[in-house]
């Protein structure tokens, strides 16, 4: 008789998703991640965003998003705001590589 020896196998490691990096291969366009409705955008020019409630979060670069009746928020890394479906808004990055992420409600 002969006595085989099974080697256990090891799961693969997870690999996390770097957002930037997948904003920025589609400058200007929202990249929505896998298996959600969230989305990251790498800002080329003024973008209007979609007509959803959320919160719209800086993770890189400068943002400023201009709101109706003249206001505006600025957006820095690691600072969000909470658009509505009723209030339409746009935004444009004041540094290169601004990068935002939407996560919408569900």
């Amino acid at each position: 008789m002969t006595c085989s020896t099974v080697t256990p196998v090891k799961p693969d490691v997870p690999q996390p998703l770097h957002l930037a990096r997948l904003a920025q291969g589609s400058p200007g366009e929202w990249v929505r991640l896998p298996g959600g409705r969230v989305r990251v955008v790498n800002l080329s020019g003024t973008l209007t965003g979609p007509a959803e409630t959320g919160w719209l979060v800086c993770l890189s670069g400068e943002a400023v998003v201009d709101l109706p009746l003249s206001n505006f928020v600025r957006l820095r890394p690691a600072e969000g705001y909470r658009v509505r479906a009723e209030e339409r808004w746009t935004a444009f990055g004041t540094k290169d590589g601004t990068v935002l992420i939407l996560t919408p409600d569900e």
